[in-house]
């Protein structure tokens, strides 16, 4: 029997949602200042090796555990599965394909319990897990929440040199794609996929990868957003901006795109839409259209497009990066000026960020 009949065999996983992201980082201190002291994620656990965060909102152990590693590097997206006998499935399923698996009873982090890692077909480390402890949900302390409170993880975003294959394999597993970007010759640039009732999960962009292009945790409202600008501004540290704040076209989410001290890209993110309904429209974008990754046609910074954080295999090496073949989206869309209108047919305004560098 082949692989791929035995792929058709196996059953999928049952997955709710993303759940967490294991990140290594070389400076576990100045990560805890920014995490902690800049953003205000809530600590659930810690020591001199790990620290464990979440959300306002979250009730399970954590969305984020930050370990002190020699590389910066991501090293698991983690998703929560509907049972116990999810787990099962899943490494049935990765193992149907010829993927690397290894599961743990006791878990690969602090409060969680039996879990498997898979190396899945595009590069990325991934864990699947359903038993995990609970943790004081923090919705109703007022006293503690600030004006720029991480509420809710929401997604994650990959970076993968081929999208369409990158969106086949989230499909099998039981993704919806809620939109896309492509060109007028099919060329697809990025896609947004869900299992939750939102506009995705984890998104495919393409680029050289396998890497993270960043974690988003969700806000109530765009006005926490401008808070968090402000204090950032506040404690000097302005230059951990990156881009926004500003109103996607895809996704209509308002966001605002931050860097830790090792460079994982963080993003902050609120008013998106639901998608729940299994006939939600796909809605695709041309590449050509200035308003798909900006509403308001700001520039993107070259950065966004080029730059993410690479990624470690079960056995915490970097896993090596392929090139992507088909064009990239910055190559088709930024102009002579550095930052243009890309609207087919539209002549370059001069007067947008980037026009004077």
């Amino acid at each position: 029997m082949t692989n791929a009949d035995s792929t058709a065999q196996a059953q999928i996983p049952d997955i709710l949602r993303c759940a967490y992201m294991e990140i290594h980082v070389t400076d576990l201190a100045a990560a805890r200042d920014f995490y902690v002291g800049a953003l205000g994620l809530v600590i659930t656990k810690e020591s001199s090796e790990a620290l464990y965060l979440r959300t306002f909102e979250e009730f399970i152990h954590h969305n984020l555990v930050l370990k002190q590693a020699q590389h910066a590097a991501v090293a698991a997206l983690a998703y929560r599965v509907r049972s116990a006998a999810d787990v099962a499935l899943a490494e049935a399923y990765f193992k149907a394909q010829g993927c690397r698996t290894e599961r743990r009873s006791d878990g690969f982090v602090d409060g969680v319990g039996d879990a498997v890692r898979v190396e899945d077909p595009l590069g990325f480390t991934l864990e699947f897990f359903h038993e995990v402890e609970h943790v004081e949900r923090l919705t109703w302390r007022y006293d503690l929440h600030i004006p720029g409170a991480l509420v809710r993880l929401d997604h994650f975003n990959q970076i993968t040199p081929d999208v369409a294959r990158g969106v086949s394999f989230a499909e099998a597993l039981g993704f919806r794609v809620t939109e896309d970007i492509r060109d007028d010759k099919g060329v697809q640039y990025a896609a947004w996929m869900c299992r939750k009732s939102t506009v995705h999960d984890t998104a495919m962009t393409g680029g050289d990868g396998p890497r993270v292009h960043h974690i988003a945790f969700a806000t109530h409202e765009k006005h926490n957003i401008l808070a968090i600008c402000d204090k950032l501004g506040a404690l000097r540290c302005s230059d951990a901006i990156e881009r926004g704040p500003g109103r996607h076209g895809v996704s209509n989410a308002f966001y605002l795109y931050l860097r830790d001290p090792d460079g994982h890209r963080i993003e902050i993110y609120t008013q998106d839409y639901y998608t729940g309904d299994p006939d939600t429209p796909r809605v695709s974008w041309d590449v050509h259209d200035n308003q798909r990754r900006d509403w308001w046609g700001n520039a993107v910074v070259p950065s966004w497009y080029t730059e993410g954080s690479r990624v470690v295999d079960l056995d915490g090496n970097l896993v090596p990066l392929t090139q992507r073949e088909q064009p990239k989206e910055i190559d088709v869309t930024v102009g002579a000026d550095g930052f243009s209108y890309t609207r087919k047919g539209d002549r370059e305004k001069g007067y947008k960020l980037g026009s004077s560098l």
